[in-house]
């Protein structure tokens, strides 16, 4: 849920706002449709012996898909042979959502006791080891600081922004934080896909570090989606849907979320879901694979 100014003062303050937005119209059959998807992947006969190999393999795709929304679209091949990610722009953006899938969920005990620390020690891991030149790394941006989701990549090579809307000042960046924060913390009667859902919508619409704020509101997302137990071994990589829905489709979801609207965050929400189950799918034929031998 968009928790800018206007947005608060227009109207009370429900006690529970992410269970509000399960009530959505269509929002109560996107959260049906994932639980079913994760279900039966979680079923799997494969899952019984092989869990590890396939949440290894989700993280793979993964971090291929998040990067490939910041523009670094690698082959998943390419991705997996590479072992150098600091050479150039594009690899240090691979690099760096490789290491956010691989250490998601070790930060989940943090996570339950304050989401913005996880968030500081995702960008650190992401630029700090990426050796991004001259920006802020580990801590939200100060006003006047540049922001640049794929530090030092070519012009050809950069996306324009998901959006137009203006970048936030610091004091209302750390004050939605904050707000973002209590809501992760507080009771809620909410589904994970809804959680989720504004973890990763608040974040993209924040901006809050200097480098690298898709990969990370990407990769909070999928900590909110293990830590809620809807995906405990991390093997819905919703940042394979995300990615083979497009960046096209991802930027006009992400509208929705920024219109603060009833049916713009149904959209948003809507679109997190379907990205889960395509990465259900994804994993699936992982296991379906791995039982012929072919992985």
């Amino acid at each position: 849920m968009s928790t800018t100014a206007s947005a608060t003062s227009s109207a009370p303050r429900p006690e529970d706002p992410l269970a509000a937005l399960a009530s959505l119209p269509g929002v109560p059959e996107a959260v049906d449709s994932v639980r079913r998807a994760v279900d039966r992947v979680y079923g799997h006969r494969v899952m019984r012996r092989r869990a590890g190999e396939v949440t290894s393999e989700a993280a793979l795709r993964a971090a291929r898909g998040s990067a490939a929304l910041s523009g670094a679209d690698w082959a998943l091949e390419e991705v997996r042979r590479r072992s150098d990610f600091g050479a150039e722009a594009q690899a240090r953006t691979v690099g760096a959502a490789l290491r956010l899938t691989a250490e998601a969920g070790q930060l989940l005990s943090i996570w339950r006791q304050s989401p913005v620390r996880v968030l500081a020690r995702l960008h650190l891991l992401a630029a700090g080891q990426a050796g991004v030149p001259d920006g802020p790394v580990g801590r939200p941006r100060l006003d006047g600081e540049p922001v640049a989701e794929m530090p030092g990549a070519p012009e050809s090579d950069i996306h324009g922004p998901l959006t137009e809307a203006p970048l936030p000042g610091a004091a209302e960046v750390a004050g939605r934080l904050d707000g973002l924060s209590g809501l992760i913390l507080g009771a809620t009667e909410a589904p994970a896909l809804v959680t989720a859902a504004v973890v990763h919508g608040e974040l993209l619409a924040l901006r809050p570090f200097g480098s690298y704020n898709g990969l990370v509101a990407r990769a909070a997302e999928r900590i909110a989606l293990v830590g809620s137990g809807l995906d405990p071994k991390a093997i819905c990589p919703a940042e394979v849907g995300h990615a083979e829905l497009g960046r096209a489709v991802y930027a006009a979801a992400f509208e929705g979320y920024l219109s603060g609207t009833p049916a713009g965050m149904a959209r948003w929400i809507a679109h997190c879901g379907r990205a889960v189950e395509l990465g259900v799918r994804e994993s699936t034929a992982v296991c379906e694979a791995l039982q012929r031998g072919a992985a």
